[in-house]
């Protein structure tokens, strides 16, 4: 077995910009007061001619180019997604038909707001286990497509885009994998706190709930991430949390003591991208030369089926 590390990011959203303003010409509600509540001033959202499949397909193309490999050069695709409308042909078939894949394996995986981080920590253990080479790891949603935009608790939350990483194997660096140990779980008693539900589907959620949940019950496991990947939290120089709400990433933040991290606040000109949000916030630190090449970045998801998944990864 050997290790495994992040290559190169990308991510990709819809050119569309829904502002405050625009949505308090929709709904009851301004700018001051969304703001104030989730910490939100714009989010991007996809048309109808522009599919999950392509929004992750663009993520993916740009990930690919920062790694300089080829499309067939994957041999795992992996989409974390739960707005697949479609059972089969699945999300990751349809991005690896998209980029012109040979014969790749394709699987989606749906753990709402913490899927991403699982995709990651499963093609981590795929390398690791000798089943793959080079991954692809993607997460992508259009949270614009089932949203009740009537509904002014949930509407100013929502934003489409996508995000990928490339994973391969790797011997580390001193002893220590550029991606570390996954630590993972749910509450599978509170798992309607969160939902997407009907036909057509539409997001839910206990907001009181998933609040106290995150900013009470995370903090230690995110803390228990960064020792199972051998650091405390003053070593991380980026804390990339689910972008759900500033009012839950900047208490939660504080609470793990990463005082010398970056802290990525994405959600504040993206919404709450769902699978999306981690990798996308991620890809715009390493973008923008916030956070250095093998510096250690806590990426931990968590919401739907309040479920959570973080690992400490090595940044590319």
């Amino acid at each position: 077995m050997t290790g495994t590390r992040v290559v190169a990011l990308g991510h990709y959203q819809p050119a569309k910009v829904l502002t405050n303003h625009d949505l308090a010409a929709m709904v009851d509600t301004s700018d001051e007061w969304i703001t104030s509540r989730v910490g939100i001033k714009t989010r991007h959202l996809g048309g109808p001619d522009e599919p999950v499949d392509e929004l992750a397909a663009h993520a993916a193309a740009k990930a690919l180019a920062a790694a300089g490999l080829q499309p067939a050069d994957i041999d795992l695709v992996l989409v974390a997604t739960s707005t697949a409308i479609d059972r089969s042909p699945s999300m990751s078939a349809r991005v690896a038909a998209r980029l012109g894949m040979t014969s790749p394996a394709v699987m989606d995986i749906n753990v709402v707001c913490s899927g991403f981080t699982h995709a990651l920590a499963t093609a981590d253990h795929a390398v690791r286990a000798g089943a793959a080479t080079r991954a692809l790891v993607i997460g992508a949603d259009k949270m614009g497509d089932i949203v009740d935009w009537t509904d002014r608790s949930s509407c100013v939350l929502m934003g489409d885009g996508a995000g990928a990483a490339v994973v391969v194997a790797d011997s580390g660096v001193a002893g220590r994998p550029g991606i570390g140990p996954v630590l993972w779980g749910s509450v599978p008693g509170m798992g309607d706190a969160v939902r997407i539900e009907g036909t057509p589907p539409r997001f839910a959620q206990e907001g009181q709930s998933v609040y106290r949940w995150a900013t009470t019950q995370l903090p230690p496991i995110a803390r228990k991430v960064c020792e199972k990947a051998g650091i405390t939290p003053e070593d991380l120089a980026a804390v990339v949390l689910h972008q759900a709400n500033l009012r839950i990433i900047e208490p939660v933040a504080r609470k793990i003591g990463a005082v010398n991290a970056v802290i990525a606040r994405d959600v504040v000109d993206s919404g709450n991208t769902s699978a999306a949000s981690i990798p996308m916030a991620l890809s715009k630190l390493v973008e923008r030369g916030e956070v250095a090449t093998g510096a250690p970045a806590l990426l931990f998801g968590f919401g739907g089926n309040l479920s959570y998944a973080g690992q400490v990864i090595r940044c590319p």
